[in-house]
């Protein structure tokens, strides 16, 4: 049986969006032929501005080269929010990635999104929302998880990212974690989208 592949691909400066990475994986590699492998785009901002910003130790994750992504199936992107949009550092990797738009060689493959934002407003779904651009000019095949999660989507009994969108988690002042709900629809997600993957490569 072929495998398939699923590359989950993020940014993440505070150690948020890597978690909910590593959940997304988790759901991925549940699913029977299809392989997840985690990968962080290049950071932009020199290390002497992040030791100001408190910006701990990037995670051992590989960094990709963005012609990389033609040997997936399928992806996962992920991101933290800056003003209601992806942080400056994926979109500068989306940015490299003109060899790949000039020969579609990402058309047809469907990828998901995540996310991380400081609050409620911060911007949720209007990232997901203009990240589904740089999708469209690649032809990528936008797969959102929608409300499969099932019941859990409209629980209201304690704060939770992620919506039909995609999986997220509000980091507040940045000392707040994924709470256990938002990490299931992270894990769900993986195993959603990877079902998916695999289905369009037979």
């Amino acid at each position: 049986m072929t495998t398939t592949k699923v590359y989950i691909v993020y940014y993440s400066m505070y150690g948020h969006v890597a978690r909910l990475a590593e959940e997304i994986q988790k759901g991925v590699n549940s699913v029977e032929g299809v392989e997840a492998t985690l990968w962080q785009v290049p950071e932009t901002l020199p290390e002497e501005v992040l030791l100001k910003m408190s910006a701990p130790p990037k995670p051992d994750v590989p960094i990709i080269d963005p012609a990389q992504l033609a040997d997936a199936d399928g992806f996962i992107f992920g991101f933290p929010t800056r003003y209601g949009m992806m942080a400056a550092q994926f979109k500068a990797f989306l940015d490299a990635t003109g060899a790949l738009w000039r020969t579609q060689a990402l058309a047809g493959k469907p990828a998901g999104l995540f996310y991380s934002t400081g609050s409620q407003g911060g911007g949720q779904e209007t990232t997901a929302l203009t990240a589904i651009t740089q999708l469209t000019h690649h032809g990528i095949i936008f797969v959102p998880v929608g409300y499969t999660f099932g019941a859990k989507m409209f629980q209201l009994s304690e704060v939770k990212g992620g919506s039909p969108y995609g999986a997220g988690t509000f980091a507040g002042d940045g000392t707040r974690q994924p709470s256990q709900i938002e990490l299931e629809q992270a894990y769900h997600q993986g195993f959603y989208i990877a079902g998916i993957a695999k289905k369009l490569k037979q």
